[in-house]
C-alpha cells in the first residue's frame, strides 16, 4: 500500500488531467512545454489580478479620502461610499468615474399594486385606452428567469392618472423598491484629439 498522500507528486513524475502520476521520461517534449507556457501564463495571470485588485482598493479608498476634504471645507460630514463622483486632472486630460450601481427587486407589495392596477384595468377595457393596458401588460411581464424587470415596472410612475386606486398603486410600488445589492465601479478616461473622452480599458479582451 502507498505511503504517498494524495497531493504529493514524487520527483520525476507529473499528475495528469486523471490524477494519474506520470513518469517525465514518458511525457513528449511538446506536452510539456505545453504545460510550462499554460502554467506560465496563468502565474502571470494571477499576479496581474492580485495587482489590479490592489488597485482598485486604491483607487476607491483615494477618492473617499478626496471626497472627505473636499466636504471637511465646509464643515459637511460624508460617510462611506455613497454616490458616484467625477473626478478630472486640472488640465481635463484625465476623468475618473467612480459610480454606484445597485440592484433592486420588489418585494410582496408589488402584488397589492398589481391588484390595484387590475381594477383599473378591468373598467379602462371598457374604453378606448388599449395602448395603455398593453403598456402595463408589459410592465409586469416576467423575463426568462422568472423575475419581473424593474425598470419597466418603475415607468408606470411617470404616467398622469389621477384615479385613487392608481394613485395608491404607484404608492405600493414605490414603497416595494428594495436594494438588494450594490456593485462599486471605477472609470478611467483620457481625451483624445477630437476632445472626446475614451476609456482606458483594463479589460485583456480589449487592449
Amino acid at each position: 500500500m502507498s505511503t504517498t498522500e494524495p497531493d504529493t507528486i514524487p520527483p520525476g513524475y507529473r499528475k495528469d488531467r486523471n490524477g494519474r502520476l506520470i513518469p517525465e521520461q514518458q511525457i513528449r517534449a511538446v506536452d510539456l512545454e505545453r504545460d510550462a507556457l499554460v502554467v506560465d501564463v496563468v502565474g502571470k495571470a494571477k499576479g496581474l489580478r492580485e495587482q489590479l485588485a490592489a488597485f482598485k482598493r486604491e483607487v476607491f479608498d483615494n477618492i473617499t479620502a478626496l471626497v472627505q476634504l473636499s466636504a471637511e471645507q465646509y464643515k459637511a460630514r460624508v460617510g462611506g461610499n455613497k454616490g458616484n463622483v467625477t473626478l478630472f486632472s486640472f488640465d481635463g486630460q484625465y476623468k475618473v468615474i467612480r459610480a454606484i450601481q445597485e440592484s433592486l427587486a420588489f418585494d410582496e407589495r408589488l402584488q397589492a399594486a398589481k391588484a390595484l392596477i387590475d381594477e383599473c384595468l378591468d373598467e379602462w377595457t371598457e374604453g378606448s385606452r388599449s395602448e395603455l393596458v398593453a403598456l402595463i401588460n408589459s410592465a409586469f411581464r416576467v423575463d426568462q428567469d422568472g423575475n419581473i424587470k424593474t425598470a419597466q415596472v418603475l415607468t408606470l410612475r411617470n404616467l398622469s392618472i389621477e384615479d385613487d386606486r392608481w394613485q395608491r398603486a404607484m404608492a405600493a410600488i414605490s414603497d416595494a423598491l428594495t436594494v438588494v445589492g450594490s456593485k462599486t465601479y471605477v472609470r478611467i478616461y483620457e481625451r483624445d484629439a477630437n476632445g472626446l473622452y475614451q476609456p482606458i480599458s483594463l479589460d485583456l479582451a480589449v487592449v
